[in-house]
């Protein structure tokens, strides 16, 4: 074990191991997210922007380059350009002189003609060919749809050490929202003794019933082990060719199946609790990068010794501009990328993406702006995503009149107030 250790800030020390080495992360970024409504209209969840300048797959993949695990193949799916060019343009950076890599792999129908990917199972084993050719000892099975930052190399250690057949990483969810993940318990040695997918009763864990243990939906499999069980999964026509509802509930029953939780694996600062977040709700997605406009984020993305790596335009630094009594530009308890301009406007707890462009006079709060976006003069918007490439009239009011935005836009029960170029009347045929 070669420890990454940080003296100066007291950080626990990264796992960068031949255990590392000798993996290989398949990440599942082939869904929908149709709970973001139109924001997924012309791109995959993992590919939504987040956070001021990455995309929701940059977390996953930053914590694979972060942990030494530098072969990862890419499952992808729906409506998945957009993705593809993201992870072309900043995800090519890898050597494969050193058989280091980022493998894009789209759904082709190698198994079987009449079908695209039916299950997250069914997504590895179509490429399973491709995951042999590796020949890792370990395989670690990922989501790319969510957010948090996390060290694989000490799940992978634990997997190891328990001489585990397959290590499902969980965390404490509440009761009252357990029903939407899979659902554990073990016993003092952290062995699953039962695995439930999505139970409409969840069993709450012993000594305290308002949480549960639920699957991150990330798993460590001894390669061996799981080529056997993808197979036997894909021969049972009764199968739904899931890791939550099929793989894992097989394997509980009959093999060493171990859970570490993850405030064991997380990365963050000494005394904060494990962040991760699930943004598949158009409520939570707003609430997360919300998180991020605090003064003390949860998640801290100043973190030199993990960095969050992405794609980004070569755009100037952000401009305020104008200092008249009423037309200030400013920007208060906000985040703004480059190649923004706040030309006479005023930001409060909002979050501007890079190239968006801000007409005096207007007033945005609580608000996300995705990238390439026009405000009009005089516009006031608050509780807004507005997603790339809209262009706001001059004097438009969004978020303060919900029934009157209930017309036009997309509101949620909470009223965050979605906003498209489709519901604007604009021209889609835009990159993505």
């Amino acid at each position: 074990m070669i420890p990454d250790t940080d003296r100066k800030t007291g950080h626990e020390p990264r796992f960068v191991s031949q255990l590392t080495r000798n993996t290989f992360a398949m990440v599942l970024a082939g869904g929908r997210g149709s709970r973001l409504r139109e924001l997924t209209d012309w791109r995959s969840k993992p590919a939504v922007p987040f956070g001021g300048k990455f995309r929701i797959i940059d977390f996953t993949l930053s914590n694979c380059v972060n942990s030494g695990v530098r072969r990862v193949g890419v499952a992808t799916q729906y409506k998945s350009q957009s993705l593809i060019r993201h992870l072309q343009l900043g995800w090519s950076f890898l050597d494969g002189r050193l058989g280091e890599f980022i493998e894009i792999m789209p759904a082709q129908q190698q198994v079987d003609e009449s079908q695209w990917y039916i299950g997250t199972a069914d997504a590895v084993f179509q490429n399973l060919r491709e995951v042999r050719h590796a020949s890792p000892e370990y395989v670690l099975v990922l989501s790319g749809d969510h957010i948090y930052r996390m060290d694989y190399g000490r799940i992978l250690a634990a997997h190891a050490e328990h001489k585990a057949d397959v290590t499902v990483a969980c965390i404490e969810v509440p009761i009252q929202i357990a029903h939407e993940f899979g659902v554990m318990s073990v016993d003092e040695d952290n062995r699953i003794m039962e695995f439930d997918e999505k139970p409409a009763r969840p069993q709450h864990m012993p000594g305290n019933t308002e949480v549960a243990l639920a699957s991150m939906g990330i798993y460590v499999f001894n390669a061996r082990f799981l080529f056997e069980q993808l197979q036997r999964d894909a021969d049972d026509p009764k199968s739904s060719h899931d890791f939550g509802k099929d793989v894992i509930p097989h394997c509980v029953k009959r093999y060493r199946t171990y859970a570490q939780n993850f405030a064991d694996s997380c990365v963050g600062d000494p005394g904060k609790p494990a962040y991760w977040r699930d943004v598949g709700t158009l409520d939570a997605y707003w609430a997360a990068n919300m998180d991020l406009v605090q003064v003390t984020p949860q998640l801290n993305l100043y973190d030199h010794n993990w960095p969050i790596w992405t794609w980004q335009p070569q755009d100037p630094p952000a401009k305020f501009v104008f200092d008249d009594e009423a037309r200030r530009g400013s920007a208060i308890d906000s985040m703004v990328s480059g190649g923004c301009i706040v030309s006479g406007s005023i930001l409060r707890r909002t979050m501007l993406f890079s190239g968006v462009h801000m007409h005096s006079y207007s007033l945005i709060e609580d608000s996300i702006v995705l990238p390439n976006v026009q405000i009009g003069r005089s516009c006031t918007l608050k509780k807004c995503i507005i997603d790339k490439n809209c262009v706001i009239p001059e004097g438009t009011e969004i978020g303060l009149d919900i029934a009157a935005d209930r017309k036009r836009f997309h509101v949620t029960p909470s009223g965050i107030t979605l906003v498209t170029r489709v519901m604007l009347g604009q021209d889609v045929n835009v990159i993505r």
